[in-house]
């Protein structure tokens, strides 16, 4: 879909993948960075595809650090429920409740019942991150 431009989560094309923003928002600014082209796991890529990745994950995480009041950023990359790689960038703030904010963010938000993306209240916060990745592009 994001190769069709018919993602409308997409935040832009990175070099190793798509970054989105999350379909739902348990936190404002979660994002997932999905590996294009599309492989099981990062032990699947060669040394300079592994490398690649990592830097656009650390990338989206110093962008939405710029663009948020996050003070720090969590990152999980999986594969197992959905063969492929990817990885979920989540900025955690020092507003959360300490019972929240000291824990997995997984294990504390419903995510089934979190405020779903909206392209009017999300908007904003994807054209930044725009701007902060275009004014950051590696050379």
């Amino acid at each position: 879909m994001a190769r069709r431009g018919q993602n409308e989560f997409i935040i832009c094309r990175m070099k190793s993948g798509w970054l989105v923003i999350g379909d739902v928002q348990p936190l404002p600014g979660y994002c997932v960075l999905l590996a294009d082209p599309v492989v099981e796991s990062i032990n699947a890529l060669d040394q300079a595809q592994r490398t690649q990745y990592s830097l656009d994950v650390i990338r989206a995480g110093d962008a939405i650090l710029a663009v948020t009041d996050a003070y720090r950023i969590n990152y999980e990359t999986l594969g197992n429920s959905e063969p492929a790689l990817h990885t979920h960038i989540i900025p955690r703030y020092r507003a959360e409740p300490d019972e929240k904010r000291r824990r997995v963010a997984w294990s504390v938000y419903d995510w089934a019942t979190a405020r779903p993306f909206d392209p009017a209240q999300d908007g904003p916060f994807v054209e930044r991150m725009r701007e902060q990745l275009n004014a950051r592009a590696p050379a």
